[in-house]
């Protein structure tokens, strides 16, 4: 496979846990953003949108325009962020703990060949994971770019699914042992659980 970069989405309000910041909340003794970071760590760059914290060595981070604009703008802000033009970009949240390498790559996988959009998971019930999900750049940016001049050229507050229409989505089944890569932990039960499949 060719090299990808991965940009983490960590600018969340977490309402649902009281307004703390989520993505530092501990899963199995390590940060959420950590475990994320870990499973992309042989991207050529990594980048978190989301409020200044501790992040490991070579992790560029960044805020959205405004602060609070959603993962559209998040999205656009770690893009402008990439130093190089990689192929291929992971879009990831970063409350995703038990996301593993051998995830993302199941995904860069669903690339190769003619996919000239997105690859991401979907769950059990059929559920497209959009931000657990590998993008060809050039698809990204003119996703991007379509749902700007839609909105009048602004994307914050901007759903997700906006950057879907007339995108090409490989919708991927997890094939793998143990828990579901996209899990993510909007409350403290989820928390719980990811916890469990972590022990």
């Amino acid at each position: 496979m060719t090299g990808y970069a991965a940009v983490l989405l960590a600018g969340g309000a977490a309402r649902r846990m009281g307004g703390m910041d989520k993505p530092a909340r501990p899963v199995g003794g390590r940060p959420m953003l950590h475990r994320v970071l870990a499973a992309v760590a042989d991207a050529s760059e990594r980048v978190v949108v989301g409020p200044p914290g501790p992040v490991p060595a070579g992790v560029r981070v960044t805020r959205e325009d405004p602060p609070g604009g959603g993962p559209v703008a998040a999205t656009a802000a770690g893009l402008a962020q990439l130093r190089s033009d990689p192929p291929t970009v992971a879009l990831l949240a970063a409350d995703l703990p038990l996301l593993t390498a051998a995830a993302v790559a199941e995904l860069r996988h669903a690339l190769d060949g003619s996919v000239d959009g997105l690859a991401c998971y979907v769950d059990g019930d059929g559920r497209r994971q959009q931000l657990c999900g590998v993008w060809r750049l050039p698809a990204l940016r003119t996703a991007l770019d379509r749902l700007a001049a839609s909105r009048g050229g602004t994307v914050d507050g901007a759903p997700v699914r906006g950057l879907l229409a007339a995108t090409t989505v490989r919708e991927v089944a997890w094939s793998g042992a143990g828990a579901p890569p996209w899990f993510d932990c909007d409350t403290d039960e989820d928390v719980r659980r990811a916890e469990e499949w972590t022990t």
